[in-house]
């Protein structure tokens, strides 16, 4: 026989049918309407009355409104779809100094908010930039070309990239170029066997290419005809390092000397510089043209282009200054001219590139592969890939740096593997 004080509400069982959460919400809401006399009402949760909550020993806020089923839906509403009104307090009455059921700074946001962009009449505190995802930089090659014969030394530069997307490089006593294009390698020069090529250097527009030779000279080649146009004389010892400024070419020496040469006259050079102690092995024109920044093994200067002395000089370092660059961006040392990050090359003992943030100059990426160490650098006109350069005798390709307008474009020279070739 049943109790007769048993509740009459029947409990939970495992046979009892599962309600989804869409028609328990929506009977949640809609409990305002009077229910038929004729029938009880059971239900698997209980909900307890306000009316005699202690609300103070918890520290809860009430809104004097009367409780009931309708100030349950309008609360049960708040927290599925977000408050009808932009009240500042928690949806449920809490404090807002509290840290337990916070929603509303979930519940208050659109749903456009959980886009990258948002609109621009959106709230304060909401970001009005896209977010960015982190960059990523492969840590392999994307192409390998051997390149035999490419000397081991410190002091020369046989790598240069033109603004034509052609590559020259100074392999032994010829000069090769590449074109990343089209893959095409053609042969520009070759200076015999009593001589060898220890520069080389495009101008501005990537027509004309100056090739500085272990004898001293500098000869200038038209590379779209192959043909050369000019030889001029004026050092002693090989140039290893040339810088061209529009229609003058710098050259420094093993003679410790700088020649500026203007191609448009007919003396072999206009002006020298002097005051390294040393073989010159790094040159590189500003900009705007206006300074010129030469490194030796003793010493750092920047020279102005209408005196013949350094307007700053640097001595601290300790060893040779070859790595030298102008930022477009600010007015300290960047490579990239997209973004401001910049990369450099390093030898023993992990012959290692390196990409930096500037200006936190926190590492990006560290590539490896070389087993010699990286002294010839070059960026792609597009400022994406570099080519580095080794006594391993490779050409290393590296898609590193984004492209101005998006980071996600691959750059021209290709974003997969092309196998590995040779330069000649």
């Amino acid at each position: 026989m049943e109790d007769p004080t048993a509740s009459n509400v029947t409990p939970p069982s495992m046979n009892t049918p599962i309600i989804s959460l869409e028609s328990r919400i929506n009977r949640l809401i809609n409990a305002d309407q009077s229910p038929s006399p004729s029938r009880s009402i059971y239900s698997d949760r209980f909900i307890p009355s306000r009316s005699g909550s202690n609300y103070a020993l918890f520290d809860l806020v009430r809104d004097g409104r009367e409780d009931g089923a309708g100030s349950y839906a309008t609360l049960l509403r708040e927290a599925m779809f977000g408050p009808e009104t932009p009240e500042k307090r928690d949806i449920t009455g809490f404090s807002t100094s509290r840290n337990i059921f916070r929603f509303k700074t979930e519940t208050n946001r659109c749903l456009d908010s959980f886009s990258p962009f948002v609109s621009d009449d959106d709230g304060p505190g909401v970001s009005q930039s896209p977010i960015k995802a982190l960059r990523k930089v492969s840590r392999s090659p994307s192409k390998v070309l051997d390149a035999p014969d490419l000397q081991d030394d410190f002091y020369l530069n046989l790598v240069d990239w033109s603004a034509q997307n052609v590559l020259a490089v100074g392999l032994g006593n010829c000069v090769y170029l590449w074109n990343a294009c089209s893959s095409k390698v053609t042969k520009l020069c070759d200076l015999g066997d009593d001589d060898s090529v220890c520069s080389v250097g495009w101008a501005f527009r990537g027509t004309h290419l100056a090739v500085g030779t272990s004898t001293g000279k500098v000869q200038i080649w038209d590379a779209s005809r192959c043909k050369r146009t000019r030889t001029m004389e004026g050092h002693r010892l090989r140039v290893g390092a040339l810088a061209w400024s529009s229609s003058v070419l710098s050259s420094g020496s093993r003679d410790e000397s700088i020649l500026q040469r203007d191609i448009r006259c007919k003396e072999d050079h206009v002006s020298k510089l002097t005051g390294h102690k040393s073989e010159v092995c790094g040159l590189k024109w500003s900009h705007d043209n206006r300074e010129l920044a030469s490194g030796g093994n003793d010493r750092l200067f920047v020279w102005n282009q209408h005196s013949t002395q350094p307007v700053l000089k640097f001595s601290e370092h300790t060893a040779a200054v070859k790595a030298i660059a102008w930022s477009p961006h600010v007015c300290n040392l960047a490579w990239s001219k997209n973004v401001n990050e910049l990369v450099s090359t390093h030898g023993y003992s992990q012959n290692q590139i390196i990409v930096w943030k500037y200006p936190t100059m926190s590492k990006i990426a560290t590539l490896t592969g070389h087993t010699y160490r990286v002294l010839y650098l070059a960026v792609s006109p597009d400022g994406q890939t570099i080519v580095t350069g080794a006594g391993d005798e490779t050409l290393r390709f590296w898609n590193v740096f984004p492209s101005p307008k998006s980071q996600n474009t691959d750059s021209e020279i290709g974003s997969t593997f092309f196998g590995r070739t040779t330069i000649r």
